[in-house]
């Protein structure tokens, strides 16, 4: 999907956007790097209970486990408007880096969506042997007109794609992952990668630098 220009952000706002990015890939890059204190922390949240066998990766409280995902076979709408069967839209010949968001939100979706950003901009021109998916939690509101807007304002490239769908399927889909919660506004940040051929896929609960994510990536199965 190539961005038309009626969708990219004006030059601007561009600029305010890649400054956004080269403060993430900054931070990210030191060693004590973690998601700014006033967002909300997952461990917080009571209703989350990380996997058994997660660990701790590191000083920034990021737990990293291995998941099992049954994809449903439900079908979601792309933000270009195609309509694809999930567990074919995952195929596994490319790594993916997948996690949730909505779009109204302003807590730890923006921070997310951002992370995503800085990636696909350290990935270069390996962005194009990544799917970077984002699935809708809000289906009653993000239409894929919505998810296009979202998708301009973090500059997505034609690897990174948002969905949405039914919310019965979109239900099935957070429940397959794991990361179900009755109110949307109960999310915590999460961010699944499965590399190449893999069967696993993993589960980075918490802020995940981009250096993260493409080693997880590009990880042998």
């Amino acid at each position: 999907m190539t961005t038309s220009p009626l969708n990219r952000p004006a030059p601007g706002r561009r600029t305010a956007l890649r400054a956004g990015w080269a403060a993430v890939l900054a931070g990210a890059a030191a060693p004590g790097w973690a998601a700014p204190a006033a967002l909300p922390d997952p461990a917080a949240d009571l209703c989350h209970t990380p996997p058994a066998g997660a660990a701790a990766s590191g000083s920034d409280g990021l737990v990293r486990s291995s998941a099992a995902v049954q994809l449903p076979a439900v079908r979601l709408r792309r933000h270009d408007g195609a309509t694809v069967l999930l567990p074919a839209a995952l195929g596994e010949e490319q790594p993916v880096l997948l996690n949730f968001i909505f779009t109204s939100c302003t807590t730890i979706c923006p921070p997310m969506a951002q992370i995503f950003a800085a990636t696909q901009e350290q990935l270069g021109a390996r962005r194009t042997q990544v799917q970077m998916v984002s699935i809708s939690i809000d289906p009653a509101h993000d239409h894929p007109a919505r998810l296009r807007e979202y998708a301009a304002r973090f500059d997505a490239g034609p690897q990174w794609r948002f969905h949405t769908g039914s919310p019965a399927d979109i239900d099935a889909v957070q429940r397959a992952f794991n990361v179900y919660r009755p109110d949307k506004m109960g999310h915590t940040p999460v961010t699944f990668v499965r590399a190449r051929g893999a069967r696993r896929w993993v589960r980075l609960d918490g802020f995940a630098t981009p250096q993260q994510l493409i080693r997880e990536a590009f990880a042998s199965a």
